[in-house]
């Protein structure tokens, strides 16, 4: 992980996964903390969402940012306009290092992202997200999912 590079194309869509800290579900309850954190990220940067499904505990989005090298900043802010609306509970526990800057246990330090590279892996990340409700057991048919952009 320690040479891990993120890739920066501008043009290209990513695909990515944002996660709870501890996997915990409390983002379909928060959903308007939620709504509110990426109305307030678009007044500050350029992209289209693409596709985009919330689970309990993580969302993945497909996005495209105007400016590639954003997509970083996108996740940073969209993370921390929650993250201010959240009230967390304060006897969960959590890292040293985040308890040393202030930090609420709400999100993963890390998330995934994947630049597509084409309309096939594109696809393939469409059904994987449409597959996710099913998949965790939430939903039997995907169509009945109703947080994502696919109803």
């Amino acid at each position: 992980m320690a040479n891990y590079k993120r890739v920066f194309l501008d043009g290209y869509s990513y695909f990515i996964t944002v996660v709870t800290y501890e996997r915990r579900p409390i983002l379909i309850g928060n959903i308007d903390f939620l709504r509110e954190s990426f109305r307030q990220t678009k007044k500050y940067y350029h992209f289209d969402i693409n596709e985009i499904i919330i689970m309990p505990d993580h969302f993945h989005m497909i996005i495209t940012p105007s400016n590639a090298t954003d997509y970083p900043k996108i996740i940073k802010c969209i993370k921390y306009g929650f993250t201010k609306l959240y009230q967390c509970d304060a006897g969960i526990s959590q890292s040293l290092s985040r308890k040393k800057d202030g930090m609420q246990p709400v999100w993963q330090k890390r998330y995934y992202e994947h630049t597509i590279r084409d309309q096939k892996d594109f696809d393939d990340k469409v059904n994987y997200m449409k597959n996710n409700p099913v998949k965790h057991l939430l939903v039997d048919i995907w169509s009945d999912w109703q947080y994502s952009s696919f109803v």
